[in-house]
């Protein structure tokens, strides 16, 4: 399974593969077409509270992922992002400044692991 992360604002690349945002709102100041998404799968964001609590505070990122596991094990987008990962090379596309702890970093290591 190859999945790769990059920042909405950086420029596709050629070996991106299926590009998938992952945020749950569209990232600010950027057009559909420059952003080149094939899918915004919005569902597999962490819920509204979760995100606010989280505030990309390194401190809470264990926590962070270990709430954030257990609204995926409830979420049918989890399973689709799951059955794109087997058929398709991915790029899990956020728009997040902290390129170490946000949620596309969740899932992809989450899906590496096969969980």
């Amino acid at each position: 399974m190859n999945v790769k992360l990059r920042r909405a604002y950086e420029p596709p690349t050629e070996d991106d593969g299926y590009r998938v945002l992952v945020d749950r709102l569209w990232p600010r100041g950027l057009s559909k077409a420059k952003a080149k998404i094939d899918l915004w799968l919005k569902e597999i964001a962490p819920s509204t509270e979760l995100r606010q609590w989280f505030g990309h505070d390194p401190e809470k990122w264990t926590e962070f992922k270990k709430r954030y596991r257990a609204e995926l094990k409830n979420n049918p987008a989890w399973a689709e992002l799951q059955a794109l990962a087997r058929q398709k090379e991915l790029t899990l596309v956020y728009a997040a400044k902290d390129q170490l702890h946000n949620e596309a970093m969740v899932l992809k290591q989450f899906l590496e692991r096969g969980a």
